[in-house]
């Protein structure tokens, strides 16, 4: 019976002595940066977010297609078009102004969405500023487009008390007849020679266009 005793005591000691021996390796590996579950939550904690094509829908930097069904597409594609410059939530009327480069404004919107605020399947999500990746830019200025008018862009009088934007060298679909020379504060503050005054989206919200 003492023999066994002994016997049972020794495997007991034994048992201890290895489960001692296993918690302070443990310890040392969560210590020195070993493979243990604490080091694996560390590292993936700070692993950089990815970026780029696909993740975000013609988000900043994103590319497009032509045509009128516009599509996401890799920048190095044949197929890509324009670039998006800047991206922005809500409207472009309540929301922050495209760069005065901006070729075109994209319009971006959810189709068949769970939830409809005005009932015409679709709901907004913000809007993209598109510059061509190639001539022509109708943003430029005197390239008669863009959604801003800029010093530089020709008009011509559409309706009374309304112009709209033209091409300057006479390629657009109407003749340009005045060209935006400045920007100023005030009207007071335009040239003698100034025969319109242009509304601009602007520091300087008046335009001083002379007669072409």
């Amino acid at each position: 019976m003492g023999a066994k005793r002994r016997s049972a005591g020794a495997v007991s000691l034994l048992v201890l002595v290895l489960a001692l021996a296993a918690a302070l390796i443990a310890g040392c590996q969560q210590a020195s940066g070993g493979t243990g579950a604490a080091a694996g939550s560390i590292a993936s904690a700070t692993t950089p977010t990815p970026s780029g094509y696909g993740l975000v829908f013609l988000g900043l930097g994103d590319c497009a297609s032509r045509g009128r069904d516009v599509h996401e597409v890799p920048c190095t594609s044949e197929k890509a078009s324009a670039r998006v410059t800047a991206r922005y939530e809500g409207r472009p009327a309540t929301g922050p102004a495209c760069p005065a480069a901006t070729d075109f404004v994209l319009h971006i919107s959810e189709s068949r969405p769970s939830t409809d605020e005005d009932g015409d399947g679709e709901v907004g999500q913000g809007y993209a500023c598109m510059r061509n990746l190639e001539p022509p830019h109708p943003g430029d200025p005197g390239g008669g487009g863009g959604p801003h008018t800029v010093v530089g862009d020709c008009v011509y009088s559409a309706s009374e008390g309304q112009v709209k934007e033209t091409a300057c060298d006479g390629s657009g679909t109407r003749a340009p007849e005045f060209r935006v020379a400045s920007a100023v504060d005030r009207r007071a503050q335009c040239p003698p020679s100034t025969a319109l005054y242009v509304r601009l989206d602007a520091d300087k919200p008046v335009g001083c266009a002379r007669r072409v």
